[in-house]
């Protein structure tokens, strides 16, 4: 993996190698990789303006009152909603596009474990929150983060590198094992943002998996087998391989801002903290050195660097056999039959 030293050295040199007033919404951003990550943003961005989304206003008050502490020159304003419904999403889509005409980074990381809750969408909350509602967010302020002139990126933090098997007939997931399930929704998640690529080839998207961090995505967790999980990731799990908060912040910072990732149009001079000598442009979702789209974790020794080879050739598959496809269809279905819309107005 990218060592946590060049991580640093990247990060502390956003402010003298990217212009400042920086624009960024963070969707989930009042607990666990987001939380860590929007004050790793405040303490190095130089003047940023930064949305935190998400429904907790006390995490937020807090979050922003820290914020304001490593960074007086930022503006940073919280948008209280509920995102696992498209509507919540919208509303908060709408709200950006009356205050801003482009967007540096859309940072995403919300999330949950409850499998057997339907929210008002008729969707299982689980998906509602880490598939429809983030590729809702991403159509909607697309065009923003298009117009900006210099950061362009877009991070999904969910199960990168554990993409698996999509079942046609239950894209929602609905009833799947926690594996399965998870695999699923890793594969859908990295095809999707494939698709916003194709949309917008000068935007960059990476799709990561933040390890076992300190989150509340347990909070939601059901039943008696996952409330065993939700105690042993406590109890045994998190005081072995956690990796702290601060480390986190400062990895996820790094995968929204460096140009190791560069998008399809910026290969040639990618967007970001520029590399030093001893890094270069990762490997995208389809095997191609920035292609623009990336699924990444952080372990193992190509960890930051891009997909497995089992990944990239799964993933290929799906291109070739029209799996990719039906998902982006059926997500674009899904949007219009809630809302009657594939993006906000």
């Amino acid at each position: 993996m990218v060592a946590l030293s060049k991580v640093i050295a990247s990060n502390e040199r956003i402010a003298s190698t990217l212009p400042p007033s920086l624009v960024a919404v963070f969707v989930g951003g009042t607990s666990g990789v987001g939380e860590y990550t929007v004050k790793a943003f405040a303490k190095y961005a130089s003047k940023p303006k930064v949305y935190l989304v998400g429904r907790s206003q006390e995490s937020a008050t807090r979050i922003i009152d820290e914020c304001k502490k490593l960074n007086p020159g930022g503006i940073f304003e919280f948008i209280k909603a509920d995102v696992s419904v498209l509507k919540g999403v919208d509303d908060v889509c709408r709200q950006l596009k009356s205050k801003e005409t482009e967007i540096n980074l859309l940072f995403q990381s919300q999330g949950s474990l409850g499998f057997t809750k339907i929210t008002s969408d008729g969707l299982p909350q689980a998906s509602a929150l880490n598939t429809y509602s983030r590729m809702r967010f991403v159509y909607n302020l697309l065009p923003l983060i298009q117009n900006a002139s210099s950061l362009r990126r877009i991070v999904s933090v969910l199960a990168a590198n554990c993409e698996g098997p999509i079942d046609l007939d239950n894209l929602s997931g609905l009833g799947f094992a926690l594996r399965k399930w998870r695999n699923q929704l890793s594969s859908m998640q990295t095809l999707l943002l494939e698709e916003a690529a194709r949309r917008a080839p000068n935007v960059a998207f990476v799709h990561t998996m933040p390890g076992l961090v300190k989150s509340g995505i347990l909070r939601d967790a059901e039943g008696i087998v996952m409330n065993i999980l939700s105690g042993l990731s406590h109890y045994v799990l998190e005081p072995l391989l956690q990796t702290p908060p601060d480390e986190s912040g400062e990895r996820h910072l790094f995968v929204a801002t460096s140009a190791m990732y560069a998008s399809y149009n910026d290969n040639a001079t990618p967007a970001g903290v520029p590399l030093d000598t001893t890094l270069s442009i990762a490997r995208g979702s389809d095997g191609k050195t920035g292609s623009g789209v990336y699924s990444i974790n952080n372990y193992g020794n190509k960890g930051g660097e891009g997909a497995s080879p089992k990944v990239e050739q799964l993933l290929a598959q799906f291109r070739k056999d029209g799996t990719a496809r039906k998902v982006c269809d059926h997500v674009t279905a899904e949007f219009k039959r809630i809302t009657g819309t594939e993006i906000a107005a």
